[in-house]
């Protein structure tokens, strides 16, 4: 068992979710209960789930909480792809956190990979 908040990752997948709150923030009101509520859910999940994987006993199911994690990168990832064809966020801001998910996923497999050693 471990502080998630020793963990880098952990800060990482912290910084991309206020970078996603700060991204929808200015969406339009009809994606309210759809779009916005969907990536932000998705975003939170990574740091929220490697904070209860980081309490757990035994690395197999840090391990499998971490896996949870890297999925919801994914989900985000995809979301903000969608984000992006709809026109609901610039290209620059598109650029920023899509650089911030490919960090957080390689961190998250990095980690994965070690903790199942």
């Amino acid at each position: 068992m471990q502080n998630y908040k020793d963990l880098l990752v952990w800060s990482k997948s912290h910084e991309l979710v206020l970078e996603v709150y700060r991204l929808t923030k200015d969406f339009p009101k009809e994606e309210t209960f759809g779009l916005v509520s969907q990536l932000r859910r998705a975003a939170v999940s990574i740091p929220t789930n490697i904070a209860e994987g980081s309490g757990r006993f035994t690395q197999k199911d840090f391990a499998s909480f971490l896996q949870i994690s890297l999925g919801s990168c994914q989900e985000v990832e995809y979301l903000v792809f969608l984000a992006i064809e709809l026109k609901l966020i610039t290209e620059t801001d598109f650029e920023l956190i899509n650089k911030l998910i490919g960090e957080n996923k390689a961190m998250l497999i990095a980690l994965i990979k070690k903790v199942r050693l």
